[in-house]
C-alpha cells in the first residue's frame, strides 16, 4: 500500500506543477476492452480515420471476477467517426481447453464498434453510441452504451449510460470518467464503470521520438475499490500508427481554379492607345532597304516552322529518354501535325498504384515542354490492353504543378483519337517491350486460427514466389510455388489443422488471355493447374463491366475443375457481383452471390475502407453458415520497384490477412472455406484494373497524389 500511495502522490505532484494546455486536444487512449476510453469505460472520442492500434493488457474478466490473463485488441478508425475493434481474451496462451486440467478457462473472440454522432459542433461536446462483443456465438462481454464527452482546459470529462449482462456489472448503468493531461506524454485517469471506482495513469512515447512511425503508450490501473479483482494493479501497452502514408488526408487538396477575369470592353467611340517600347540602349542607325511584306512573312514562316520542328523533335526525344530512365515500358512519344503531344506507356515500377505512374508521366511532359500550351494525350496500357486516357493542356497542368490549382483534365477508360494524322514519333518504335521479361514476386502465404480451444494463435507460414511472364497482347504464363517456413504445433503433420497447412510445392501453374472489349468490358480466361488445397486441373473465366466513370462495376466469374489423378471429384463455381465506388471517401461496397467453391450457395457482403494503398474490409456472408469478419490489405513492396530491364524482382502489391467468426449459432466451430473463391496471382482487378481503382472518378478524387508523385520522383 505504501508503494501505491507513493505513486499516487508523485503523479499528483507532477500534475499540480504542470502548465495548462488549453488549446491542445487531449490525446485518447485505448481501454482494456479495445474501444477509445479509460480502463473499462468509453469516451465519446473515436480513432482518427486510417489509424490502427494493436494492444495488449493483462486484465481478464471471467465469471464475474477480474484476474490475470491475456487481452489482445486490434482497433481501427475506418471512417470519420467510426471505429471498430477485434478482441481476443484468454486465460492462457496455449492450454488445450478440451483437457480436464484447463477446466474453467476462457478463450473468446469478439468485435466492438463505436460511432461518433456527426453535426454536433466540436466546441460543444461529442456524443457516441457503441456496442461491445456483438454478433458472436458466445457473447461473454456484450454491452451497449451511449456516452458524451467534453474537453475543458487539460481535462476531458465523459459520462454515459449502458446496459450489460456481464457478471461484473461493468457498463450496466451510469458511468463516468475524467482524463487529465498536464503534459503531452502523461495522462491521469479516473473512472466509475458503474460498479467500481478506478484510478491510474497513461504514459505516451511521442511519435516524433520513433521517427514518425508509431506512437507507443503504457497504462496502468493502480487503484480500484472493486471487490471483484484478484489484484488492484493491471497494465497495458498499445502501439498506434497510420495504416498508410499515402492516405488521401495526407495530401494538400488542390485549390479550385479562379474565376476568369472579365475585362471591360473599350467604348466604341474611344480609340485604344498603343504604346511602343524601345530598348533603352537602342541607337539611331541607317536602316537598310526593307524587303517586301510578303517576302518577310514567307521567310519568317519558314524559319519558324523549321525551328519549331527542331524543338519538337528534341523535346519528344528528351521526354522519351526520361520515361525510359523512369523504368516505364512500351513507350511511344510523338507530336501530331496540329502540335498535340502524345504519350503511350505501360507501368511496371509503380505497382502499388498506377496513379503514381500517371502523375510522374504528366509531370515529365510539363518538364520537357517548358513553354507553349499544347494539348497532350497520355495513354496508359497493360500488355497492350488499353486502360486509361488523359487529355489536358500544358499551361493548365503547369499551374497545377506550380500553384496547386485544380487541373482541367478529361479522363476516359476508352482510347479516342488513335488515328491522329501526321504524328512524328520519337525513334518510330516503342522502347522496352514488356514481353518475355520474367517478373518474380515474393510474398508470405499464411494460414492461421485465432482464439480456438487449442490456442490463442496457430499458424502455418510459407514463402511464396510468383513467376509471371507476359507473352503477347493480354496473355502470359504464371507459376506460383512456395516453401513452408514455420508452423505452430497444431499445423504439424497429423495434428488438428494439417489439412490447412501451407505445403511446399507448386500451388498454381496457369496460362491466361485477356481481352479489352467495347463498352468498358474486359474478359480474362485462365487454364492450368490449381493446387491450393487439392490437385485440380481447371479453367476459369472472368468478365467485368465498368461504368464510364468507374463508380459501378459488374462482374461474372466461373470456374470448372477436375481432380488431376482421379475422375471422382469435380468442382465448379459461378458467382456474380456488383461494386459501387465512393471515390471521394475511398470506400467501396461489394455484393457477391451465387455458388461458391465448396458447393455452398448464398451471398457475401463486403465494405472496403481505403487508406492510400491499404484497406480494411468488413464482411458478412450467409451461405451454409453465417459469418462476419474483418481483414486488412497492405502493400509489401516499395512504392517504386526496381526497373524491369531483362528481369524484375519485387514484393507483393497487396497482401491480405483477416479473421472471421460464426454468428447466429450457439457454437463457434471453425470454418475455413465457406463463401470462398479460389484466387490467382493474376486477375483483372489486381493485374489490370489497379486493384479496382482504374477509373476517372478515382483519379479525380486523388489529383493531389498526381502532383505529389511527380515531386517525389522527378
Amino acid at each position: 500500500m505504501i508503494n501505491k500511495k507513493t505513486t499516487l502522490a508523485t503523479v499528483c505532484a507532477l500534475t499540480v506543477s504542470s502548465p495548462l494546455l488549453a488549446d491542445d486536444a487531449i490525446s485518447h487512449g485505448i481501454a482494456y476492452n479495445g474501444f477509445t476510453g479509460i480502463f473499462h469505460t468509453p469516451s465519446a472520442e473515436v480513432m482518427d480515420k486510417g489509424v490502427v492500434d494493436i494492444g495488449y493488457s493483462n486484465q481478464l474478466e471471467i465469471r464475474g471476477k477480474y484476474t490475470d490473463g491475456h487481452n489482445f485488441t486490434f482497433s481501427a478508425g475506418l471512417f470519420d467517426g467510426l471505429e471498430v475493434t477485434g478482441r481476443i481474451t484468454s486465460s492462457t496462451m496455449h492450454d488445450n481447453m478440451f483437457s480436464y486440467d484447463s477446466k474453467g478457462q476462457i478463450r473468446d473472440l469478439s468485435f466492438n464498434a463505436k460511432y461518433q454522432i456527426p453535426f454536433i459542433p466540436k466546441d460543444w461536446f461529442s456524443v457516441a453510441l457503441g456496442a461491445k462483443d456483438v454478433g458472436g456465438a458466445a457473447n461473454n462481454y456484450e454491452a451497449f452504451y451511449a456516452v458524451a464527452s467534453k474537453q475543458l482546459w487539460d481535462f476531458r470529462f465523459s459520462a454515459g449510460i449502458g446496459t450489460s449482462d456481464t457478471l461484473t456489472g461493468q457498463l450496466d448503468g451510469a458511468f463516468a470518467g475524467i482524463e487529465y493531461q498536464p503534459f503531452s506524454w502523461l495522462s491521469v485517469l479516473a473512472e466509475h464503470d458503474a460498479e467500481a471506482f478506478n484510478l491510474g495513469a497513461r504514459v505516451t512515447v511521442p511519435k516524433e521520438w520513433l521517427y514518425d512511425i508509431a506512437t507507443i503508450s503504457f497504462n496502468s490501473r493502480f487503484y480500484s475499490n472493486t471487490e471483484l479483482a484478484d489484484d488492484d494493479t493491471y497494465w497495458g501497452v498499445n502501439i498506434s500508427m497510420p495504416l498508410s502514408d499515402e492516405a488521401q488526408a495526407n495530401y494538400t487538396k488542390p485549390k479550385p481554379a479562379p474565376e476568369p477575369v472579365v475585362h471591360t470592353a473599350t467604348p466604341a467611340n474611344t480609340t485604344p492607345e498603343f504604346t511602343v517600347t524601345t530598348p533603352s540602349n537602342s541607337r539611331s542607325l541607317a536602316t537598310p532597304k526593307a524587303p517586301s511584306v510578303k517576302q518577310a512573312e514567307a521567310t519568317s514562316s519558314a524559319t519558324a516552322t523549321i525551328t519549331t520542328e527542331q524543338n519538337n523533335n528534341h523535346q519528344i526525344h528528351s521526354l522519351k529518354n526520361s520515361l525510359v530512365n523512369d523504368g516505364f515500358e512500351n513507350i511511344r512519344v510523338g507530336i501530331s501535325g496540329n502540335a498535340q503531344i502524345i504519350v503511350e506507356f505501360e507501368n511496371s515500377v509503380f505497382n502499388r498504384n498506377e496513379i503514381d505512374a500517371l502523375g510522374l508521366v504528366l509531370g515529365r511532359i510539363t518538364e520537357n515542354f517548358a513553354d507553349g500550351n499544347n494539348e497532350f494525350i497520355v495513354r496508359l496500357s497493360k500488355q497492350d490492353i488499353p486502360l486509361l486516357q488523359v487529355n489536358g493542356r500544358l499551361d493548365n497542368y503547369r499551374r497545377f504543378i506550380d500553384e496547386n490549382i485544380t487541373p482541367d483534365l478529361m479522363i476516359n477508360t476508352q482510347f479516342s483519337g488513335e488515328n491522329i494524322a501526321n504524328v512524328s514519333w520519337a525513334d518510330n518504335t516503342p522502347s522496352t517491350s514488356p514481353y518475355f521479361v520474367p517478373r518474380l514476386t515474393f510474398t508470405p502465404s499464411l494460414a492461421s486460427t485465432y482464439a480456438t480451444e487449442l490456442g490463442v494463435y496457430d499458424y502455418s507460414l510459407a514463402l511464396q514466389a510468383d513467376l509471371h511472364m507476359p507473352l503477347w497482347q493480354g496473355a502470359g504464363v504464371n507459376i506460383t510455388g512456395q516453401v513452408n517456413v514455420a508452423n505452430s504445433d497444431h499445423f504439424e503433420e497429423g495434428k488438428a489443422f494439417t489439412n490447412a497447412r501451407q505445403e511446399t510445392g507448386i500451388k498454381r501453374a496457369i496460362v491466361y488471355q485477356t481481352f479489352a472489349l467495347p463498352f468498358n468490358i474486359y474478359n480474362q480466361t485462365q487454364i492450368g493447374l490449381f493446387q491450393d488445397y487439392f490437385d485440380f486441373m481447371g479453367i476459369t473465366n472472368e468478365t467485368v463491366w465498368q461504368s464510364p466513370a468507374g463508380r459501378h462495376k459488374l462482374k461474372a466469374k466461373f470456374g470448372v475443375f477436375d481432380y488431376k489423378d482421379y475422375n471422382v471429384d469435380q468442382r465448379d463455381y459461378s458467382v456474380f457481383s456488383y461494386r459501387y465506388l465512393w471515390a471521394e471517401k475511398d470506400v467501396s461496397f461489394h455484393v457477391t452471390g451465387g455458388e461458391f467453391w465448396n458447393d455452398d450457395s448464398g451471398y457475401l457482403l463486403e465494405t472496403k475502407f481505403w487508406f492510400g494503398d491499404a484497406n480494411i474490409a468488413l464482411s458478412y456472408s450467409d451461405t451454409n453458415i453465417e459469418k462476419v469478419g474483418i481483414s486488412f490489405t497492405i502493400p509489401l513492396t516499395a512504392r517504386k520497384d526496381m526497373n524491369a530491364g531483362n528481369w524484375q524482382v519485387k514484393g507483393a502489391k497487396s497482401w491480405t490477412h483477416g479473421v472471421k467468426t460464426r454468428i447466429g449459432e450457439s457454437h463457434n466451430a471453425l470454418d475455413f472455406n465457406s463463401a470462398f473463391i479460389p484466387i490467382s496471382s493474376i486477375d483483372l482487378d489486381k493485374s489490370f484494373l489497379n486493384q479496382d481503382r482504374m477509373s476517372s472518378s478515382y483519379v479525380y478524387a486523388h489529383l493531389a497524389r498526381l502532383k505529389e508523385a511527380y515531386e517525389t520522383y522527378k
